[in-house]
């Protein structure tokens, strides 16, 4: 686990969203552990998961397969 968590990654950034790169089998609390940790949100609650069907994701899936690494998605979380 712990060389999986060295190779997730921020991919993008802006004042209120953010788009990670982890491992498929990671859980949401593992996610939002890792997003909170590596860019802090500053807000109560931290980072919150953009669920499917959100009409920010345009008709994308909630976790998308990273084209460039086997075995990880993208997810974008919000302020």
């Amino acid at each position: 686990m712990e060389k999986l968590q060295e190779q997730a990654m921020v991919t993008k950034t802006n004042a209120l969203g953010m788009q990670v790169c982890v491992p498929a089998d990671w859980t949401d609390e593992q996610l939002k552990e890792f997003a909170d940790r590596e860019n802090l949100c500053g807000t109560p609650h931290g980072w919150a998961i953009r669920k499917q069907g959100d009409p920010l994701l345009a008709g994308a899936d909630e976790r998308m397969p990273c084209a460039q690494r086997s075995g990880f998605v993208h997810v974008m979380l919000d302020a």
